[in-house]
C-alpha cells in the first residue's frame, strides 16, 4: 500500500461515497485506482461494465473488440448512439469513458483475441472480465486465465436470462469444470438469432462490475464456486454451487491443456477460407431468382422445432449440427448454386463455410434468414 499515491482533494470529492464505507475506505479506493481490468467485448455487457468501472475509479481499463457499431446494437449497447453507426466500438467507448472520468486510462484494442495473442494481451491486467457471446472465445479466455493465474469474471445473456460467476482456478472451478465440452455447432442460437431483452445485459454487467470491484479492493465474498442465474420474466435469482473438477483438462491435477489451442476447431466452428469473402444474397434476390426459374438449392439449417414454426416452401432441411455428417446427401449440388438460410443468418454463415470446405463451389448465405424472408418477401411466413 505504501507505493500507492495519496488521493487528491478532487478524488476525495469524487469518491466520497466509497470512502464512507467502513469496509472500503481510502485503501479500497486506492486499490481501484491502481487496478487494471481488461474487458473482452464492448457489446451489451461491455458497455455498462465500462461505464460503471470507470465511474468507480478503476485506474486502467482495456477494451478488446474488433467490431463496429451497428444499428441493431443500439437497443442494448448503451455507450453508443445513432451517430456512431459504422465506427469502431472500442474507439467510441474510449471517448465516452475518457470524458466520464479523467482518472481512468483507457486502452482501446481493436483486435480479434486468439491463441496467438491472448496470453500477451491478458498478461498485464489484474482482472479479466468476459463479456463475449461465442464459445470459442469463452474457452480461449478461460484457458488463458488459468495459465496466467488470473480471475475471470464471467457473464452471459440470452433472451430473458443471464448468469454470472467468477472463475478462478486458484480458488475454485474454471469454465471447463462447468462445461467440459462445447455444445454442437448451432445447438445454441446466438443473441442475433434468439433475441435478447435490451435491459438484461445491464443487470448482468452490474453483477460482473460488482465482483470486479470486490476483487480489486479485496472486500466481500466473490462468486467463487457459485453461479448466479437471473430470470427476467420471473424476476428471480437462483444460485447454483459449482465444484472443481479434479480431472479438468486445464485446471485439474493432471492438466492436458498446457498451452492455448485451436478454439474454433475445438468448438466445431470452421474457419473462413483465407482470402475468400462469404457470398451473401438478399431475400428479395432469392425470391426473384425463384420467380425466374433459376435452379439452385435452398438449404435450411435450422432445428426441426424451428421448421415447425415457419419454413420456406421447397427448402431442403438439414440442421447445422448434422451438416458435416450429412454433407454427401448434397453431393449432386457441388458444382451448382446453394443458398443456405437459418433464422437470422448466423448459423447459415457457418453452414456456408462447411460446404465450401467440402468442395461446394457456389455457396451463398441468405442475409437476415427466414426473418428477412417474412419481412420483405412473404409476410404469411410466421416470425418467431
Amino acid at each position: 500500500m505504501a507505493d500507492r499515491p495519496p488521493l487528491s482533494p478532487a478524488q476525495f470529492d469524487r469518491y466520497r461515497r466509497h470512502l464512507s464505507l467502513p469496509e472500503f475506505g481510502v485503501e479500497g479506493q486506492q486499490a481501484l485506482l491502481a487496478g487494471r481490468v481488461l474487458l473482452i467485448g464492448a457489446g451489451g455487457l461491455g458497455c455498462p461494465l465500462a461505464q460503471y468501472l470507470a465511474a468507480a475509479g478503476v485506474g486502467s481499463l482495456g477494451l478488446v473488440d474488433f467490431d463496429v457499431v451497428d444499428a441493431s446494437n443500439l437497443q442494448r449497447q448503451v455507450l453508443y448512439g445513432t451517430a456512431d453507426i459504422g465506427r469502431l466500438k472500442v474507439e467510441v467507448a474510449q471517448e465516452r469513458v475518457a470524458a466520464q472520468n479523467p482518472d481512468v486510462r483507457v486502452e482501446a484494442l481493436s483486435l480479434r483475441l486468439d491463441s496467438g495473442n491472448a496470453l500477451e494481451v491478458l498478461a498485464d491486467y489484474d482482472v479479466i472480465v468476459d463479456g463475449t457471446d461465442n464459445f470459442p472465445t469463452r474457452y480461449l479466455v478461460n484457458d488463458a486465465c488459468v495459465l496466467l493465474g488470473k480471475p475471470n469474471v464471467h457473464g452471459s445473456i440470452f433472451r430473458f436470462e443471464g448468469q454470472a460467476t467468477v472463475f478462478d482456478a486458484l480458488h475454485g472451478p474454471c469454465y471447463r469444470c462447468l462445461y467440459p465440452e462445447p455444445p454442437p455447432p448451432g445447438a445454441v442460437p446466438s443473441c442475433a438469432e434468439g433475441g435478447v431483452l435490451g435491459v438484461l445485459p445491464g443487470l448482468v454487467a452490474l453483477i460482473q462490475a460488482t465482483e470486479t470491484l470486490k476483487l480489486l479492493a479485496g472486500v466481500g465474498e466473490p462468486l467463487y464456486g457459485r453461479l448466479l442465474r437471473y430470470d427476467a420474466l420471473r424476476m428471480e435469482f437462483t444460485e447454483f454451487r459449482l465444484k472443481k473438477d479434479a480431472s479438468c483438462p486445464v485446471c485439474g491435477s493432471q492438466p492436458s491443456v498446457t498451452e492455448l489451442i485451436d478454439y474454433a476447431g475445438f468448438c466445431g466452428v470452421p474457419d473462413e477460407p483465407e482470402g475468400e469473402a462469404l457470398q451473401e444474397v438478399s431475400a428479395a434476390e432469392v425470391a426473384a431468382a425463384r420467380g425466374q426459374g433459376d435452379s439452385f438449392l435452398l438449404l435450411d439449417v435450422r432445428e426441426p422445432d424451428e421448421c415447425e414454426i415457419a419454413r420456406i416452401e421447397g427448402a431442403t432441411r438439414i440442421p447445422l449440427g448434422d451438416l458435416e455428417a450429412r454433407v454427401e446427401e448434397l453431393a449432386s449440388w457441388r458444382g451448382r448454386r446453394v443458398v443456405a438460410h437459418c433464422h437470422h443468418g448466423g448459423r447459415s454463415a457457418a453452414a456456408c463455410q462447411i460446404l465450401t470446405a467440402n468442395g461446394f463451389r457456389e455457396v451463398a448465405n441468405l442475409v437476415g434468414g427466414i426473418e428477412a424472408w417474412s419481412l420483405t418477401v412473404d409476410p404469411s411466413v410466421p416470425r418467431y
